[in-house]
């Protein structure tokens, strides 16, 4: 069974991903969680807490589809696990991917957002960064910055404006690159 706080943080993640930063409200959140009224305050008194612990709470829900798709045994299979990533994150997951990054433009004014979700993005570019040296990259550092970018993009393309293009052609490209 889930936590109150754990449904709190996934009702904070649904309204995110479904109305924006402007529906987020500790009231909201406990009616959507459907849990007592005061609850989501209690575990977080300021609503600077609330999007720390919703970071928190996506980092949780998407790091074991992301740490399977870093662990390639071949470029081929990268870029076919980057593909599925793309695709999960923006269909199975589109209200947390959506929500994500709704927080990623409001970090862009809020410095404490913006550590927190830079500390995620830093541990994922160094696993990035470790595939890419497994699989031979003389620049796994550059590889790896380029292929996040190349992937971020495709997914924010499909969240904003319904793109449903494959991502295996400009993932394959920028990762041959990345290779060279």
């Amino acid at each position: 069974m889930t936590s109150p706080r754990s449904r709190a943080l996934d009702a904070a993640i649904d309204l995110l991903g479904t109305e924006g930063l402007r529906a987020l409200t500790h009231v909201r959140v406990d009616d959507r969680a459907g849990i007592p009224r005061g609850s989501t305050s209690n575990y977080f008194r300021t609503r600077a807490a609330l999007l720390g612990g919703v970071v928190e709470r996506i980092s949780e829900r998407e790091t074991p589809q992301v740490g399977e798709s870093l662990a390639p045994a071949s470029a081929e299979a990268l870029i076919e696990a980057l593909s599925a990533l793309v695709a999960y994150t923006t269909t199975v997951q589109r209200t947390l991917t959506t929500a994500r990054l709704v927080l990623f433009m409001e970090a862009s004014h809020d410095p404490t957002l913006r550590e927190s979700l830079s500390a995620r993005r830093h541990a994922l570019e160094a696993d990035a960064v470790a595939a890419l040296a497994r699989l031979g990259s003389s620049d796994p550092v550059t590889g790896a910055a380029a292929v996040m970018a190349c992937a971020e993009g495709l997914i924010l393309h499909r969240i904003a404006r319904g793109d449903e293009t494959d991502p295996r052609p400009a993932l394959a490209l920028v990762m041959r690159a990345a290779l060279a």
